[in-house]
């Protein structure tokens, strides 16, 4: 009988040690709900402890300021995020295979409504440059920029995309409309499907630059 990888590890943890970290995932928790909720400017210490059960000592004993807090909720997405679009073997997946990984993370961010809406306004506040979270979105945005640029020129090398495909427009636009659909998904949920519409932006790239079914040039000479 196999038993989860992690409990080997914990046998050794104090009963102590256990409850701090459980504590911790607990109040990583309550500030991701109140910052999707609230924004990093309207959420206080005081508030994440009084949700998360904790003094307001004993949550600023595992984190010392609220950057840091903010800091462990973004470690945590994206991590998440990250570990569900790598392949099997750990890598990110390329060609139009990151388009399909893209498609299936629109897909089930669409049943976490709070994660989107944490990124959203995160993101609207993080505009201004001293903002904590302004790095980050940053860096967000330029790692999805070398990944998508790396998937299109993958999939242009392997013969799935044509060679004249406009690598950063395809790649801009379609960071573009994730962002978009969240947006107005956020606001109109009732009106705008994620996933419905950004499938069909999936399908219209592969329509318009996809190579599947276009005849071969040594055939038609």
């Amino acid at each position: 009988m196999s038993f989860p990888p992690s409990y080997h590890s914990q046998r050794g943890k104090s009963l102590r040690a256990l409850a701090g970290e459980a504590s911790r995932a607990k109040a990583v928790q309550a500030a991701t709900d109140l910052f999707a909720t609230s924004g990093y400017r309207g959420t206080s210490i005081a508030k994440v402890a009084a949700q998360t059960g904790l003094s307001q000592s004993g949550l600023l004993h595992h984190f010392r300021t609220k950057t840091a807090l903010l800091a462990a909720v973004l470690e945590q997405r994206g991590a998440e995020d990250g570990e569900f679009l790598t392949t099997g073997d750990g890598e990110a997946p390329l060609g139009w295979d990151a388009f399909d990984a893209l498609e299936a993370l629109v897909a089930r961010n669409s049943t976490r409504r709070h994660l989107v809406e944490l990124f959203v306004r995160l993101s609207a506040e993080a505009i201004e440059e001293n903002h904590p979270a302004h790095q980050w979105v940053q860096d967000h945005y330029d790692g999805m920029e070398a990944w998508l640029t790396d998937a299109v020129r993958v999939a242009q090398a392997r013969g799935e995309m044509r060679a004249d495909a406009p690598v950063s427009v395809l790649v801009r636009t379609t960071i573009a409309v994730v962002d978009g659909l969240q947006q107005q998904w956020l606001v109109r949920p009732d009106r705008v499907s994620m996933v419905d519409e950004f499938s069909a932006h999936v399908a219209e790239l592969r329509a318009r630059w996809g190579t599947v079914g276009e005849p071969d040039e040594a055939t038609e000479q």
